[in-house]
């Protein structure tokens, strides 16, 4: 028995073509080895910092490649990704940041005065490890707010150290929050059976072909 998890669609994927393109943004490319040694390392310094099962990480990025590698390195270090929706009030990322207990913070230039303002309004006394990271496709103006650069944060992981995998399938993968339209917002926990099952449930749905290329090209829509 082997439980079901998002993290083996990565770590087979990046077995049996290590050398296909994964990722593309701007003049970037990167193949899937090199995206699992990422996601190793995240996962490892993280770990280093102190993060593990069932602590939260949240991300407030759009789609670059540190929101990919976020959502396999984080669960790769056994702790819950908390993907912030980036339409939203500092007020209201405020409370999701306090109520899901964040731990760490990886955030984007771009939603930096946001953030830097919701960091400023929590309520809970625990300290938050905030990443910064660097866009280079970003052209507005860049204010680190954080203690620790992304590349810099992830130069301290280990490429090969194995990835944390749930005992139970059951366990935490992601928490997701409602808008807050009739209150305060409203957490939802996934768990790692029901996100490779979903993802599976995509890919029949969707009928995707082998070796598909999404492309994003409307950042108007990004949830």
């Amino acid at each position: 028995f082997a439980p079901l998890s998002p993290l083996m669609f990565l770590e087979r994927t990046a077995e049996v073509y290590p050398d296909r393109l994964a990722i593309v943004h701007g003049p970037l490319r990167q193949t899937w080895g090199q995206t699992l040694e990422r996601c190793r390392r995240l996962a490892s310094a993280l770990r280093a910092a102190g993060i593990g099962k069932n602590d939260t990480v949240a991300v407030m990025l759009p789609n670059t490649p540190p929101m990919v590698e976020a959502h396999f390195g984080v669960p790769m270090a056994g702790a819950v990704l908390n993907a912030l929706n980036t339409r939203l009030d500092a007020e209201t990322i405020a409370f999701m940041l306090d109520h899901g207990e964040a731990r760490v913070v990886i955030v984007d230039p771009e939603f930096a005065p946001v953030m830097a303002r919701a960091l400023a309004l929590r309520q809970r006394q625990e300290p938050v490890l905030v990443i910064d990271v660097h866009d280079p496709l970003f052209t507005g103006p860049a204010q680190p707010i954080g203690s620790v650069d992304y590349e810099r944060f992830l130069a301290g992981g280990d490429p090969q150290a194995p990835a944390v995998w749930p005992e139970d399938e059951w366990d935490a993968i992601a928490l997701n929050y409602t808008s807050g339209t009739t209150g305060n917002p409203k957490g939802v926990v996934y768990h790692h059976r029901g996100a490779a099952i979903n993802a599976i449930s995509n890919v029949l749905e969707w009928d995707m072909p082998k070796h598909a290329v999404y492309l994003w090209t409307l950042p108007m829509f990004h949830c």
